[in-house]
């Protein structure tokens, strides 16, 4: 069972025996970015779900356990693609630089 990074998000309530979890922070020179879109995208690239970052960055999804495609969007910034595995029990954590 993995915990999250020091200062991530809490995994309280969370069940990794039953879950895969995908987190992190989104960041713009070093600096969190609130208020950005996180996007997940399926293997295939097909649009799957997004969440807002919040105003420390950060994000989480619940998916199903495979590969799948992060892709951050945000004013003034290119988009920019993060390639993830999801596996049940274990929490990936991804840090996107825009």
């Amino acid at each position: 069972m993995c915990g999250g990074t020091e200062g991530g998000l809490s995994l309280d309530g969370v069940d990794l025996d039953k879950e895969s979890v995908i987190q992190g922070v989104v960041l713009r020179e070093e600096q969190p970015l609130g208020g950005a879109y996180v996007r997940l995208l399926d293997a295939t690239g097909e649009f799957t779900a997004e969440v807002p970052t919040s105003a420390t960055g950060q994000f989480r999804f619940f998916a199903a356990p495979g590969h799948w495609t992060l892709r951050a969007l945000a004013p003034k910034a290119d988009p920019v693609d993060r390639a993830v595995v999801a596996a049940r029990g274990e929490v990936a954590e991804v840090r996107i630089v825009l």
